[in-house]
């Protein structure tokens, strides 16, 4: 027998070959058994309970079938493993009804109905769980800055753009910016939620059915805001897919910005963060090593997060406009572990943030180093001596460039040699009271208190703001949650 002969043997005659089930079969069970196994039950008894109602089916039926479901659905998913006559978990789970209740009886669940609705609903109902929980922990990482930002108010650090020194802040500020950063992530995965939590239940392949079901009801019944009313749209928009995949990618890309800034203050050259010693490791053959892994990982893991939406979102990208494997099982995994692996970011952060400790002397001797406060001159010239901006600006960077070219700081000056600088320009004298503002971080800070600027007044103000606006957002979540698990549970005893 040649080798393919062999091959051919092995694979079998009929659907499905040895390889594809190996390869395809199995791996998609295993997920289906991970992640939906709960969420196709819950939706196999809202389809019955309406179909009851509609009188579609006697009311006797309905409570045999939901019977049979309660001792089919509290299977050990554990001891679940693929079986060749089997395509997938559906079809092994409506076995099992069926020789618990009648294959006669159970056949009749799937009345009105199709896999194609059935299966995006089990997507949506994952997702918008999914959604909610990373939701809840962004929210954790949220009030993690917040309370830092609070305690560091008139912490002054030196800014940075371009990656240079260049103007004084605080670490208030600094933080405050991530947090509303995260504050907008969590706007755009409550979008996706809003768009994810719509019911396609009744769409049946494509085109609805010719049975009297209600959608609204199975919609009511599962916990969704609404119907997905065209039922065409129902199977084949991917959309929420799509939004849920932005929503985690955008909210990655942004984690990982400032989490590399954070690997940058934890080295010993900018010495400004202390990372608590439960998140260091200890190098194997230097000692002397502080290794921020836990800041490390979480970049690495933030990346793996984005691939796999981005992955999700690619292989939605130029599909045919109807219901596709694309963006059923192949694709669903891809969106499970972004949403892992995104919780695993934001709870190492938050662990590393909530107990984080700075070095506040060594910032602020930064803070009036690389003559940051120099713009403060400009605005000094220009709002207190009547010089022009542009000119006042030539004559702050003539000081700033001959600081950096005789290695000096601005507070080396006195006040009679810069007053000679700036009479190369203008005839103006500086005060020495002038000066020492000048030449001050805290003063810097302290008179940039326009809307949301460094001051800690108004700093203070905005902490105040964005704690209401979260324990706001906080009680939401908390609300969506609790009424999906009192929906479930009314479904689930029903």
């Amino acid at each position: 027998m040649s080798k393919l002969d062999e091959f051919i043997k092995n694979e079998g005659s009929a659907f499905p070959g040895k390889t594809y089930a190996e390869e395809l079969l199995m791996p998609v069970f295993n997920d289906q058994r991970d992640y939906l196994f709960h969420a196709m039950f819950d939706i196999n008894r809202a389809h019955i309970i309406m179909l009851s109602e509609q009188k579609i089916i006697k009311e006797a039926e309905a409570k045999t079938m939901l019977e049979g479901i309660r001792k089919v659905a509290r299977t050990d998913i554990t001891q679940l493993a693929y079986q060749p006559q089997f395509e997938d978990l559906f079809f092994m789970m409506e076995a099992k009804i069926g020789d618990e209740i009648g294959h006669e009886l159970a056949g009749k669940i799937h009345i009105g109905r199709s896999r194609n609705d059935m299966g995006v609903a089990m997507y949506r109902l994952v997702l918008r769980g999914s959604l909610l929980q990373l939701i809840d922990q962004v929210n954790q990482l949220r009030e993690a800055f917040l309370l830092q930002a609070e305690q560091h108010l008139e912490t002054y650090i030196t800014g940075y753009t371009h990656t240079q020194p260049a103007q004084p802040t605080t670490l208030g500020h600094y933080f405050l910016a991530i947090h509303d950063v995260l504050h907008r992530d969590t706007g755009r995965l409550w979008a996706a939620y809003e768009t994810v939590n719509r019911s396609p239940l009744g769409a049946a392949a494509l085109t609805t059915t010719g049975f009297p079901i209600s959608r609204n009801r199975t919609a009511e019944l599962l916990g969704f805001d609404s119907v997905i009313e065209n039922s065409y749209d129902s199977i084949a928009g991917a959309d929420y897919l799509v939004e849920t995949a932005t929503a985690i990618m955008t909210c990655m890309v942004d984690a990982g910005r400032w989490i590399q800034d954070f690997l940058q203050h934890v080295t010993r050259e900018f010495g400004t963060f202390h990372v608590a010693d439960p998140y260091v490791q200890v190098s194997s053959i230097m000692p002397q090593k502080r290794n921020p892994v836990s800041i490390e990982h979480s970049r690495s893991i933030a990346s793996s997060a984005y691939g796999d939406a981005l992955a999700a979102m690619n292989m939605i990208h130029n599909t045919p406009f109807g219901d596709i494997v694309d963006t059923e099982d192949d694709l669903q995994p891809h969106l499970y572990r972004a949403f892992a692996n995104a919780g695993r970011v934001m709870k190492l952060m938050y662990a590393v943030i909530a107990t984080l400790k700075v070095d506040e002397g060594h910032t602020k001797e930064m803070a009036a180093k690389s003559c940051i406060t120099v713009t403060e001159l400009a605005d000094t010239l220009t709002r207190d001596h009547k010089i022009s901006f542009r000119k006042a600006h030539t004559i702050a960077s003539h000081i700033a460039k001959r600081s950096i070219s005789e290695g000096k700081e601005l507070y080396d000056w006195d006040t009679d040699d810069i007053n000679k600088l700036i009479h190369e320009f203008a005839s103006v004298n500086i005060a020495e009271g002038e000066w020492e503002k000048i030449i001050s971080p805290e003063y810097f800070v302290k008179i940039r208190s326009i809307q949301g600027g460094p001051s800690p007044k108004e700093v203070s103000r905005m902490i105040v703001d964005r704690k209401q606006q979260l324990e706001k957002q906080v009680q939401e979540c908390r609300r969506k949650v609790k009424a999906l698990n009192d929906r479930r549970k009314a479904l689930v005893d029903h």
